[in-house]
């Protein structure tokens, strides 16, 4: 059975920092484009990140450039999302995704074909 699964969530203040791996088991992911979303209460999922299989093409969504960083490590079969400058706004239940193809990245929550069980995170202002 595919799963992937996520970890590093947790309580900040605003301005700390966290951590996300996301770590598949049953299969390597490796040559796959890897994404994170997240998902606040009462709003619909939304793109954070993707890498795609080399690490060569990142994406973000526009209020986590400069903040977040995400990457891969395909040895570990590891995705990580690196959050810095955290914000209140950055409270949600992140989410991480793999998708069928790896040479590219996507913000569309609907390319991407396996999904882990979510990681909380909050922010305390």
């Amino acid at each position: 059975q595919v799963q992937l699964v996520e970890s590093g969530g947790g309580l900040v203040q605003a301005g700390g920092s966290l951590r996300l791996a996301c770590a598949p088991s049953g299969r390597t992911f490796s040559s796959n484009t890897m994404g994170w979303f997240r998902q606040a209460p009462g709003k619909e999922r939304e793109f954070v990140a993707a890498i795609s299989r080399s690490g060569g093409s990142t994406d973000y969504e526009d209020s986590v450039k400069g903040r977040f960083t995400i990457s891969r490590d395909n040895a570990k079969n590891t995705v990580y999302l690196q959050m810095n400058s955290l914000k209140p706004d950055d409270t949600a239940v992140y989410y991480c995704a793999a998708a069928p193809f790896g040479g590219w990245t996507s913000k569309n929550a609907n390319a991407y074909e396996y999904w882990g069980q979510g990681t909380q995170v909050t922010v305390s202002s």
